[in-house]
């Protein structure tokens, strides 16, 4: 543990500084009395040091382990041991277990704290106690438990000492995942795994039965077996399919993504890019993910923690988000199948933050040519700029089976955002509530 620093004075400093001109005067003026009361001054003073010291080096904290995946709205169990490893007792020590500021303050919170994680502790030589709390987790991220800070110091209050007492530990909250009644969002591909409602295209594999010929039908698609049986021309009918899959490209920047939604809109969208890869997964289908948020993980990776806080207001600001984000390269999953590729992309899902690096437009320009060109490339966002719907539109006339998900509550706001995509062939879906994610893709098949 470490004093206190600050350009201020300390108390201990000038208390210090009145017995030496006790004991200066006491030694001029040979005024006994004042050099006893300098001396006795004194000696309180360092015992006061001696014992707040030992007290900060001697008490242990330790966490134990917790798991690093649950899911939405479950109880996380904490549990720290604080022991006394010296042969006088401590009187007062200060414990807390740290939580980031921003997962408390909402209504519902992020993380709601069940039982106490702050406690004042008296510690015998030798003795352990407990501080044991739950977190119930409302919604999904990548949060950080801790670290502990310990506050302590000398009865008299002359000292106090801080100390981080343990290291934080990390766990991912998954996202909600939601069954879908219906997914009809095709590419423009033929002959895939699924049967479409509308004739996306013919699939030669799917023959579904004949009919009289009529004009303007291929030569390719006559049925001659039964133009021989009949003596009149007839045709071939085949069934639409297409492949299912979706890279979906979700948009995490801050201008689009105002604080006064949040945090509800982006876990709708997140919940439901989490929905429909898996769906996609249960039905074989191909599934990626594009985004211009950050990655909680890669964030602490980068910024890193630091463990040695020299006062406690330091330690609670190291539990804190920077503001900004300079970070430009996009969070990218390549096209997959698989119950890997899917706890993979619910993980990546879970931990992504709003960031102020990448817009939607740019982002579309980086991430264009790693875009499976197989699967339809399915946007998901809030608000929409001029330059964001050029570039929509401009990837849809460079021949990719583009949709877009729009995720606002006013039907007004979804409407303005639509008619031009619409204008352009673009099929768009409003998603408005967490529950009308069942419904946001039926209806939607490409032409």
């Amino acid at each position: 543990m470490s004093d206190t620093t600050s350009n201020e004075p300390s108390p201990s400093f000038a208390i210090f500084a009145g017995i030496c001109a006790l004991l200066l005067c006491g030694m001029l003026f040979g005024a006994s009395l004042w050099i006893l009361a300098a001396i006795s001054a004194g000696g309180v003073l360092l015992v006061n040091k001696f014992v707040s010291a030992t007290w900060a080096q001697s008490t242990v904290a330790s966490r134990q382990n917790i798991p690093s995946e649950i899911k939405v709205g479950s109880l996380l169990d904490v549990k720290l041991q604080v022991t006394n490893t010296s042969r006088i007792p401590i009187f007062w020590i200060l414990v807390e277990d740290l939580l980031p500021r921003w997962a408390v303050q909402f209504d519902p919170p992020t993380l709601a704290v069940e039982g106490d994680r702050i406690k004042v502790l008296l510690l015998w030589p030798g003795e352990t106690k407990d501080l044991e709390y739950q977190i119930r987790c409302n919604r999904r991220g990548y949060f950080q438990i801790g670290p502990t800070v310990l506050e302590t110091g000398d009865l008299m209050g002359f000292y106090r000492r801080y100390r981080v007492g343990s290291d934080p530990q990390y766990v991912t909250v998954l996202p909600e995942i939601r069954q879908l009644g219906a997914y009809e969002i095709g590419s423009r591909r033929p002959i895939g795994e699924i049967r479409m409602r509308d004739n996306v295209m013919d699939d030669p594999t799917r023959l579904r039965g004949i009919r009289r010929w009529q004009p303007g039908d291929p030569m390719r698609s006559v049925h001659w077996a039964a133009t021989a049986r009949t003596g009149t021309l007839h045709s071939k009918i085949y069934e639409p399919s297409s492949i299912a899959g979706a890279t979906l490209v979700l948009d995490l920047h801050e201008s689009t993504n105002p604080q006064h939604n949040e945090p509800f809109r982006s876990d709708v969208a997140i919940t439901a890019a989490a929905s429909i890869a898996a769906w996609l997964h249960e039905s074989g289908e191909p599934f990626a993910l594009a985004s211009n948020g950050r990655d909680a993980a890669d964030r602490i990776r980068t910024e890193g923690w630091v463990g040695d806080h020299r006062v406690r207001g330091e330690a609670t600001a190291a539990v804190e988000m920077l503001s900004e984000s300079d970070r430009r390269r996009p969070v990218l999953i390549e096209s997959g199948r698989g119950p890997v590729h899917l706890k993979q992309m619910i993980r990546t899902l879970a931990r992504l933050e709003r960031t102020d690096a990448l817009k939607l437009s740019e982002l579309l320009v980086e991430s264009e040519s790693r875009l499976s060109a197989e699967t339809t490339v399915l946007i998901i966002l809030q608000q929409a700029t001029p330059e964001t719907i050029a570039s929509i539109v401009s990837l849809s006339r460079r021949g990719r089976a583009v949709a877009v998900i729009i995720n606002t509550h006013d039907i007004n706001d979804y409407s303005s955002i639509a008619g031009p995509l619409i204008a352009c062939n673009i099929p768009t879906h409003h998603l408005s509530t967490k529950e009308s994610i069942a419904d946001v893709c039926r209806k939607a098949t490409l032409r």
